[in-house]
């Protein structure tokens, strides 16, 4: 909006200045491991944990409500056990009275990723790849003090905790498939999920649920160009850089480039977290129907060629480890601004849509990844950020905290790997128990279920029966008994 006095034309920000929460991230790490936030001079200095911004701050009303102090944002805190479609939710909501109020809604993308925690962790479960069990060590990507949470449902993967949003993607996912966004606070990720298959009157995914009120304005845009090579984005008054860093980097890398970026008469530039680089991704966007990256306009960022060679944009990291897997220190979250590319029953595609948050190892080779086959690239693009109440962390004292909680939960990790081998070494089935019918404590050619060869070859002392010590150990290998 412009102002014309006195012959001065002064151009007015159509937004209130608006607060993005904190991550909540605490703890500093490096490629791997946990490290001490006190190293200025590390080159893993600039990462989310060295900064607190908009620590993040809830009431609980005590009506079933919750409201976020920094976004202003009231949300529903319950959730139900029953999973259902947009169409379905936004009955509800419209509905709904809960504390009240009359004026719910089905939350956007941006609204429902300002509560999420990257204090979170997914859990590991060593040899588990049937995922129906919450690992002992799983930590939710939100603050649960205050938020129900609930895991996926019993004919689920624990995982399949994604919470709906009613931003729907402007493209398709999955070959054709109609997509909306969610954000899943069991693993802290975004993704875009096919709902439906195109001119399909069927729903075919169903999400939790949980609503909001309050203020319209939470993740609407407004940048201003500098003329310096920067963007204000007036909504937060952060100031960003138009140009990203040209060429991928590791995330060690992008962190010393932030560093040490003097650009627009600034040095004090930095890699932004998760938040704050979701906060910019134009959900209106994408390279299928605008032909450009999930950004304003106003930005410039560099065309690369995606895993199918197509014309595409890159991922972006961001300064936000994401606590996920085996090694749970050595990935890094990162925004894509292009297609968000999987590799599904041997195609590869856009599985998660431009806009979707994932996590990329801090450095390695280029490979893909994961159940949706995720295209691990290692060295992504840069876009810095400077600006906000930004507030170095207490080093000294949460260092201390974040250590001891971290290395709490590393033994508990070790403790149930061990654990787990233990458990399955007792509830693998016992061999000479399962086979023997006679009772005498031993299992013969007869009561032996597999192939004559096999038995005279684990038989090792050729007395004619199989002890539990000639077991084998383990199914078979493939091919042969």
């Amino acid at each position: 909006m412009k102002l014309i006095i006195l012959g001065f034309t002064l151009t007015c920000s159509l937004f209130a200045t608006v607060n993005i929460p904190d991550t909540n991230q605490n703890g500093c790490y490096n490629n791997y491991n946990i490290i001490n936030c006190q190293y200025k001079n590390s080159n893993f200095y600039g990462q989310d944990g060295n900064f607190i911004t908009n620590k993040p701050s809830y009431t609980n009303n005590n009506d079933g409500t919750i409201t976020d102090n920094i976004t202003k944002l009231i949300w529903s805190k319950a959730v139900d056990d029953k999973k259902v479609s947009l169409e379905e939710a936004k009955t509800i909501a419209k509905d709904m009275t809960l504390a009240g109020y009359s004026n719910w809604r089905v939350p956007t993308i941006k609204e429902m990723y300002s509560l999420i925690d990257f204090n979170g962790y997914t859990g590991f479960v060593h040899g588990d790849r049937s995922m129906k069990n919450v690992p002992s060590n799983a930590i939710p990507y939100i603050n649960t003090n205050y938020f129900d949470f609930k895991y996926g449902a019993s004919d689920e993967r624990y995982i399949d905790a994604q919470w709906l949003t009613s931003t729907k993607y402007v493209s398709t996912t999955m070959n054709n498939m109609e997509t909306l966004f969610g954000v899943n606070f069991a693993d802290g990720r975004i993704k875009g999920y096919g709902y439906k298959r195109k001119n399909s009157f069927f729903d075919k995914k169903k999400f939790y649920v949980r609503y909001v009120r309050g203020t319209t304005q939470y993740g609407k845009n407004d940048f201003v160009d500098n003329l310096d090579k920067t963007l204000t984005d007036k909504s937060t008054n952060l100031i960003w850089t138009k140009i990203d860093s040209k060429k991928a980097m590791n995330w060690e890398e992008a962190l010393k480039y932030s560093k040490n970026l003097s650009t627009g008469g600034y040095n004090d530039w930095r890699l932004p977290n998760a938040k704050e680089l979701q906060y910019i991704v134009d959900y209106k966007k994408s390279p299928d129907t605008s032909f450009g990256p999930a950004i304003n306009d106003k930005f410039i960022l560099t065309a690369i060629k995606n895993e199918i060679g197509q014309k595409d944009y890159g991922y972006y990291w961001t300064s936000t480890t994401h606590q996920d897997g085996a090694k749970q220190y050595s990935n890094a979250a990162y925004v894509s601004f292009g297609r968000a590319i999987g590799k599904m029953r041997g195609s590869v595609m856009d599985v998660h849509g431009a806009g979707a948050q994932r996590s990329d190892p801090k450095t390695g080779t280029k490979k893909f990844h994961g159940p949706q086959g995720d295209a691990v690239r290692s060295n992504n693009y840069v876009l810095c950020v400077r600006g906000g109440d930004i507030q170095e962390n207490n080093q000294e004292e949460q260092s201390s905290a974040i250590l001891n909680r971290i290395n709490i939960k590393q033994n508990m990790i070790q403790n149930q790997g061990k654990n787990n081998q233990d458990n399955r070494r007792e509830k693998r089935p016992n061999f000479v128990k399962r086979l023997d019918t006679n009772g005498d404590n031993k299992v013969s050619k007869d009561e032996f279920d597999g192939p004559l060869r096999a038995f005279e070859r684990f038989d090792k002392n050729q007395n004619g029966f199989l002890s539990e010590d000639e077991a084998p150990k383990g199914p078979p290998k493939r091919g042969r008994f």
